[in-house]
Order: C-alpha cells, then sequence, then structure tokens
C-alpha cells in the first residue's frame, strides 16, 4: 500500500487515528528507503514530506508528549 497518492482517510471509506497514520507512513518510508537504497529518492522524500506534516499535526493537538 502507498501513500504517495494518499489524501484522506475519509476517501477510503473509514477513519484511522492521527497516531496510525504516522505508522502507516514511518513503515511506508522505511519499505521504501529499502527498496529504493536511498534517502534522497524522490519517493522517500515525499514520504518523508507528508510523515513531517503527520508529526507536526500531533503536536499541535498533543504538545510535546509524543506517544508515536
Amino acid at each position: 500500500m502507498s501513500y504517495v497518492g494518499y489524501h484522506s482517510s475519509r476517501s477510503i471509506g473509514h477513519d484511522i487515528s492521527l497516531e496510525d497514520e504516522i505508522l502507516l507512513l514511518r513503515n511506508e518510508m522505511t519499505r521504501t528507503f529499502q527498496e529504493e537504497q536511498s534517502f534522497t529518492s524522490d519517493l522517500v522524500i515525499e514520504i518523508s514530506c507528508k510523515l513531517d506534516l503527520k508529526i507536526n499535526e500531533y503536536m499541535k493537538l498533543y504538545g510535546t508528549e509524543c506517544k508515536v
């Protein structure tokens, strides 16, 4: 499952938690890095940027106590 075209959990018919989105993106980034063998591939960078946005969203909601 790729999150490159990922828009919203609502667009696929169900809701997932912000924590789950972060974990899924982390796993996707790790898998993509292993496939690409590069931290600087466009795909890894794109997933990393999405992950950064989700982590920032989490931090705004919950403060500095990041549990994921």
